[in-house]
């Protein structure tokens, strides 16, 4: 099966053999002097104070390395290298780093994370070890919601545990807030930065920004009484520059088009203005009077606000200009192996457009959690509750060039449709003066508008025993670990929509609301203006939002879930021979309890009794056995195994009852479309094996590989359903008819195979005291195809989320306060997920990324300005763009740049 489209060239897609070799290279000089320097060196011990011997980028890296040679699962992990200071803008940047992980860029920063080729629907993302609402339909966490400076770090748990809860098919991303009993004193860290967009100004939006932190950390009553306070704040623009054409590439017939010939119906070019806002606090409170008792409370919140306008120029292509004539002709049409490529189209009516959207989105966290500790066995008990709340309006404005009179100006566009760079849309009519362009009922109507509300509320209690084992079994195991979770999710939707209409007669925006022009020449396309997209809809047109039109009733759902999860965990302490054997074994059983309540439109019903209720749902119980071993082979290397079953739960708008019900008009037939409350979820087993080598806690070097054999898949497919409880009343002559939605189908494997290192060049000569490296590369493959029956890019389409090659790089240089470096993040084509105008999933093709970011600083060590720290940061380095196509690299849809982002600043601890 072919996954992907050839590469423009070879170069094009990221080889494995660089980095691999580089690693290769890395154990070459590790069986040299660096393991003649620290064979010897004895392992540090546990302190119950964090006690720093390094610092900046060093430490950073160091303590990970800790979290990853010390677990009894196979981790990654990122740690900051001090409180408030993970170097990147978003957490997703730094996670996105880490072996077997990758970033989807949405608006041109990183926000959904797939963990080893597997979509953000199969890993489970937890703050301080509980799981997390999310503000979008799903469950999958959108990260850029979580301050960087307020984390203190980052583990990603490839293999489960028994004891693990809220774990993932994939992986399970644990971010983690400081505790302040760690800290040997009172720590306040201030952090700054001023940042500026190298597209410069579009519209009313600056290029500038601003993101600033502080944190407070004490101790008091004897270090009895421990507290954590922090605040962020993030003022950034949205900057892009745009090309667009519709979906999907099809062989219709066109005037002028050779038959047969792929072509679509339409393309847009876009320059994208405004600004993104969060305020994010965290507070920890950590009491432990005594050895036996240490009671915990920590508390999170943000406020993210994304407010922007599509300022585009759009042309429809398929004919349709609002009946006026002349129609639509190319003279001529380029094509290139049979795919329409460009030519010059007359008789189209292009439109003018701003596509307004304002989101608003809160989170709020809180977890309680007690650890008793007795003579030889511990009990831990935790509640905790989330809520996530959206609203978000969309408004879609459209203009077109007109008089008073009404009259159209029909034109010709030069058209020309690029692979790896933006399509080019030149029309030959001038859309620049807003004096001429009418807010009026244009070919697409004067506009649309759409105001989804989400809510996601989450609840939970966890008690945990620690108890010792029995004397017979204590050579081999330190412990067990039982334990119960309780946890209640109730996620809903609503999302009213309507028509905008005009109020009064047709006319141009006021001056008072029209912005700066904006400068479509990247598209070939020149200057058109742009306005206050709310006030004119406010002020001179009618929009009526409403959810009981028969076609939105569907769009309105609620779905819970309640899950009681309890486990039993041994812990592995053993050994064979010279052969020291840690790990875990046990079982977790999973009770499920999943509902939905809808509505669904009868048009057959009396009106007034249209609208009717439907609910569904069911309970399973899975059996999560689980496996992890970790071999020390001697000079401080380790062998891992691990085994397990485990699942991932649908997608929550999957699991909507809401349905598209209908009886046809000449079979009788009864039909719908819809979700399924009784989804079962993605199970799969899974095997691992990685070789890990360490050398203290200042270098590693690991590979390791992965099987993943997923039982199960959930597709969209067309079957036969059983409508007996919709068709009374009805002009239905049977109760079976077809139904599409989500359905439970055959899975496949997947398997990749990982290299990682991290090495400070010190170790290899004393010459190169200061540098290092940090380095890994990943490949997968899988035999599953999906099929997605409202998809326009194929059939056979790969796993969502799955790039065959992802490598990272990170050059750093660190000495005497002055520090720099240099990361690369690397993937080749996959599948995204893209949610369109509709606010729906759309599947579409990535071309592979290539982004590199830049840190350089400088840090006081002594004298007056000691604790003060310097930075200047260039992230995307390369100005990557974003590009999209359907199936065939020779079919684009979309094509983004959003420009560097420059960010200077400064920190200051003391």
């Amino acid at each position: 099966m072919k996954f992907f489209a050839n590469t423009r060239s070879k170069s094009a897609a990221f080889p494995l053999s660089p980095v691999a070799a580089g690693c290769a290279l890395f154990v070459s000089a590790m069986s040299g002097n660096v393991y003649a320097q620290t064979s010897a060196a004895p392992q540090a011990s546990e302190q119950p104070i964090t006690t720093v011997k390094v610092s900046g980028i060093r430490r950073g890296i160091e303590d990970a390395i800790s979290v990853k040679k010390d677990s009894s699962s196979i981790v990654e992990a990122i740690s900051a290298e001090d409180i408030g200071k993970l170097p990147d803008v978003s957490i997703a940047e730094s996670i996105a780093r880490l072996p077997g992980l990758a970033a989807q860029r949405v608006g041109g920063r990183a926000q959904v994370i797939s963990v080893r080729g597997l979509s953000p629907d199969f890993s489970t993302t937890l703050l301080n070890g509980r799981e997390q609402v999310s503000t979008g339909d799903n469950r999958s966490v959108e990260f850029d919601q979580y301050p960087s400076e307020l984390l203190s770090g980052v583990t990603i748990y490839k293999t489960p545990d028994a004891g693990l809860v809220g774990q993932g098919l994939s992986g399970t991303i644990d971010m983690q807030t400081v505790r302040p009993l760690s800290f040997g004193k009172r720590t306040i860290a201030m952090n700054v930065r001023g940042e500026k967009n190298s597209l410069g100004g579009i519209a009313n939006a600056k290029a500038t920004g601003k993101r600033f932190s502080v944190s407070y950390i004490d101790q008091f009553a004897d270090r009895t009484i421990g507290i954590a306070i922090g605040y962020a704040h993030l003022a950034s623009p949205v900057l892009s520059n745009e090309t667009g054409l519709y979906e999907p590439w099809k062989t219709d017939a066109r005037p002028g088009v050779p038959g047969g010939t792929y072509l679509m119906d339409g393309l847009k070019s876009v320059a994208r203005s405004g600004t993104n806002k969060r305020d994010g606090v965290m507070g920890v409170l950590q009491y432990r009077p005594n050895k036996t008792w240490t009671s915990m409370i920590d508390v999170y919140a943000s406020k993210f606000k994304r407010e922007e306008t599509a300022n585009q120029f759009e042309v429809n292509l398929s004919n349709y200009n609002g009946g006026f004539q002349p129609g639509l002709m190319y003279t001529p049409a380029t094509t290139s192996n049979g795919v329409l490529t460009g030519g010059s189209a007359s008789g189209v009516y292009p439109l003018v457009r701003g596509m307004y959207n304002n989101r608003k989105d809160e989170i709020k966290a809180i977890g309680w959690g007690n650890t008793l500790r007795f003579d030889g066995w511990s009990l831990l008990a935790d509640v905790s509750y989330s809520k996530a709340k959206r609203d978000e309006v969309s408004l879609e404005n459209n203009l077109q060039l007109s008089n008073a009179a009404g009259d159209p100006f029909l034109d010709t566009v030069n058209l020309k449709f690029a692979t790896g760079g933006f399509s080019q849309i030149g029309g030959r009519l001038n859309y620049s003066d807003a004096k001429n362009l009418y807010v009026r009922n244009t070919i697409y109507g004067s506009g649309y508008g759409k105001t989804p509300q989400i809510e996601d509320e989450l609840k939970g209690f966890k008690l945990v025993a620690s108890l010792p084992m029995p004397t017979m079994l204590q050579s081999y195991f330190s412990g067990v670990d039982v334990g119960v979770n309780y946890a209640d999710r109730n996620k809903s939707k609503v999302q009213p929509e309507g028509a905008i209409t005009l109020r009064g007669a047709p006319g141009p925006v006021p001056g008072e609301l029209l912005y700066d022009q904006v400068d479509l020449g990247f598209a070939g396309t020149g200057m058109i203006p742009s306005w206050n997209v709310p006030s004119v809809v406010g002020q001179y047109m009618n929009f009526n939002p409403s959810s009981t039109h028969s076609y939105l009733i569907s769009k309105a759902w609620t779905v819970q879930e309640k899950i009681t999860t309890s486990f039993v965990k041994a812990n592995i302490d053993s050994e064979i021979g010279s052969v020291t054997v840690k790990g875990n074994v046990g079982i977790q059983v999973q009770h499920t309890e999943q509902s939905s309540q809808a509505n669904y439109f009868d048009g057959t019903a009396p009106v007034g009794s249209q609208i009717k209720p439907v609910s569904d749902g069911m309970k399973y119980t899975d059996y999560l056995p689980s496996l992890n071993l970790a071999f020390g082979v001697g000079n401080q290397q380790t062998v891992r195994f691990a085994a397990a079953k485990q699942l991932a739960r649908p997608r929550i708008d999957q699991l909507r009852s809401a349905l598209d019900f209908n009886v046809g008009t000449t079979d009788f037939k009864p039909g719908a479309s819809g979700g399924n409350a009784r989804l079962d979820p993605w199970r799969a087993k899974a095997l691992d094996l990685s070789y890990e080598k360490y050398f203290g806690n200042k270098a590693y070097f690991a590979v390791a590989a992965f099987h993943k054999k997923l039982d199960t898949y959930i597709f969209t497919q067309t079957k036969e359903y059983d409508f007996s409880k919709y068709i009374p009343g009805t002009d239905a002559i049977t109760a079976i008819g077809n139904y599409k939605a989500p359905y439970n189908g055959n899975g496949g494997k997947l398997k990749g195979l990982e290299l990682s290192a991290s090495l400070p060049l010190s170790l290899l000569t004393p010459v190169l005291d200061g540098f290092g490296v940090s380095a890994s590369a990943t490949h997968s493959k899988s035999s599953i195809a999906i099929e997605d029956p409202d998809s326009s890019i194929g059939k056979n389409i790969p796993l969502p989320g799955l790039s065959k090659r992802v490598t990272n790089l990170t050059l750093y240089y660190e000495k005497n306060g002055f520090e720099t470096r240099v990361s690369q993040r690397k993937r080749s084509d996959f599948v995204g997920e893209i949610g369109n105008f509709a606010n729906e999933r759309s599947l579409r093709y990535v071309v592979g990324e290539d982004v590199v970011d830049f840190q350089i600083g400088y840090n006081f060590t002594e004298g007056s300005f000691k604790g003060l720290g310097l930075v200047l940061q260039v992230n995307n380095v390369g100005d990557t763009a974003y590009e999209t196509y359907a199936g065939d690299r020779n079919k684009p849809l979309e094509y983004q740049k959003y420009g560097r982002t420059f960010l200077m600043g400064a920190n200051y601890k003391f």
